[in-house]
């Protein structure tokens, strides 16, 4: 799951601009509406899909950083088609959670059937093309980025979408 690098990164085809939401669980109805809206005319499978994986990783963002611990914390959503067939979802948080997101690996499968929690990273592996993070960062705790791409059939995306158009 490495991330791709700036360099690497394509420019995207269509660009949603970026949403800020404080940082509490009780905005996740309105992250989810916006997102929908924001995908409106994609096949429904694939929006239910974003919505839910957004979901966990906006969520996870609050529960474990500053985003929702720290007076004034935030999560900035961004959202893009980078190609044809591969839609990019993104959260970053405020930081100072102190480690990265990681699937928890090594459980016994009792362990997994007594663990109430920490599911949701396995649910993203599984729903998506592949995923990851970056440190907004990397020499201190300032926040994250969690990154996952889907799959898109490019006879499925809609018309009339804005391309992206990049100025300096």
């Amino acid at each position: 799951m490495t991330p791709p690098t700036p360099a690497d990164a394509p420019r995207p085809l269509v660009f949603w601009e970026h949403r800020l939401y404080p940082g509490s669980l009780s905005r996740l109805a309105r992250v989810r509406a916006d997102l929908a809206a924001d995908l409106a005319g994609f096949d429904p499978d694939l929006v239910d899909t974003v919505v839910l994986c957004a979901s966990e990783l906006f969520a996870n963002g609050v529960k474990y950083t500053d985003s929702g611990r720290a007076e004034g914390g935030e999560v900035i959503r961004s959202l893009s088609l980078t190609s044809a067939d591969t839609l990019l979802f993104s959260v970053s948080d405020s930081g100072g959670g102190g480690g990265v997101p990681a699937v928890p690996h090594g459980r016994t499968d009792d362990e997994w059937g007594e663990a109430e929690g920490q599911r949701g990273l396995l649910l993203i592996e599984n729903l998506t093309r592949r995923w990851g993070h970056l440190r907004l960062a990397p020499w201190a705790d300032l926040g994250t980025r969690v990154w996952a791409e889907f799959d898109v059939d490019p006879s499925g995306v809609p018309g009339g979408l804005r391309p992206y158009v990049f100025t300096r």
